[in-house]
């Protein structure tokens, strides 16, 4: 191993070998016919990068590999046809440039941070936390399939704030529902029962006659729909009981008169394609309603619920929160955590 001068062709020879560390066998490379010393020192140290490099290709996939095994394993494990294009679109967006020719085991801890840190400045808290997460089920799988023997994905802190969307207020809904009934708009059903109910737009759109009780005035939500996954369950997995608004029925009463499939709200052109926000906003502009997305009427019916006085825990229930830190938000935005503390003041006797 090494350089040596052969005397017959007056040149140089460069062998360098080394044992893979796996299978124990000995890989060599050689190079001949160099003229120089000097070129064979330069030779003998470009072979050594090369090894190293060949070594690892056939140890360790480059990352773009392993991202694509991941997401094979991902899909064959169920997971969500919605939570795969996630993870594929945001790994090849934001790694891919970057770590294209690196092979997984050369990826340092740091790297990572400074992808996160650093590449995606500009983007917010909740996102850089979402591609950390992204990156360690890479590396966590790459782990389990014993292709590298640690994870280094770093452990980081994000200022998640807890910025509350914009809701509509209870004369705001009371208005959105008028104009758009009274206008005949084709989702003047479906914002309803969405004001009424605080049901997410999937769980709308899933709702069938064989789980609505007219008699009863409740519902049960049991299934949810996306167009990238179909009909599935519910968000949180579990199935809830839903209460139909006495004044609610009237509308809920002609649906089920003018019902001409199992669903109970129509099927209105855009919502299939999830141009449900699309509407609503025109909708609001129209009407010089404050503009909020399609799941911010969910909030709207939180918040208006819990200034009505209803316990926190009946909300959480039918609108199906199982996490008690979100309802929190919508209790700050309602504002009856605060209720009643000034009673006792009174400064200007």
């Amino acid at each position: 191993m090494g350089i040596k001068y052969i005397r017959e062709t007056k040149k140089y020879r460069v062998t360098y070998y080394k044992r893979n560390p796996v299978t124990k066998k000995k890989i060599t490379m050689k190079r001949q016919g160099i003229e120089t010393k000097l070129q064979a020192e330069k030779v003998y140290k470009n072979l050594i990068l090369l090894m190293e490099e060949k070594i690892n290709a056939a140890m360790f996939p480059y990352w773009p590999q392993i991202v694509d095994d991941f997401l094979v394993s991902f899909r064959n494990r169920g997971i969500a046809k919605n939570t795969l294009i996630n993870y594929e679109i945001t790994l090849k967006a934001h790694t891919f440039s970057k770590w294209e020719k690196k092979f997984i085991n050369k990826i340092s801890t740091t790297e990572i941070r400074d992808l996160i840190i650093e590449d995606m400045a500009k983007y917010s808290e909740s996102h850089k936390k979402s591609m950390l997460k992204h990156i360690r089920a890479v590396f966590q799988f790459a782990l389990d399939s014993n292709i590298i023997g640690r994870d280094p994905t770093p452990k980081l802190k994000f200022k998640m704030g807890e910025k509350i969307k914009l809701v509509l207020k209870e004369s705001e809904v009371k208005v959105l529902l008028k104009e758009a009934r009274t206008t005949k708009n084709r989702w003047f059903p479906i914002w309803a029962v969405a004001c009424f109910t605080g049901m997410r737009n999937g769980e709308l759109f899933a709702l069938k006659w064989s789980n609505v009780d007219l008699n009863k005035r409740v519902m049960l939500i049991d299934c949810s729909w996306t167009k990238e996954n179909g009909l599935k369950e519910t968000k949180s997995g579990d199935d809830r009981i839903v209460e139909i608004a006495q004044s609610l029925m009237p509308l809920m009463n002609k649906l089920y008169q003018d019902r001409t499939d199992e669903f109970v709200l129509p099927r209105v052109q855009g919502w299939e394609t999830g141009e449900q926000a699309r509407y609503l906003k025109l909708f609001l502009r129209k009407i010089n309603l404050p503009v909020i997305r399609f799941h911010d009427l969910r909030a709207s019916w939180a918040t208006i619920m819990l200034s009505k006085g209803i316990e926190p825990i009946k909300v959480m229930s039918m609108g199906g929160w199982k996490d008690l830190k979100t309802m929190q938000i919508y209790i700050r935005k309602s504002g009856i955590h605060i209720q009643g503390i000034t009673n006792a003041l009174n400064f200007l006797e």
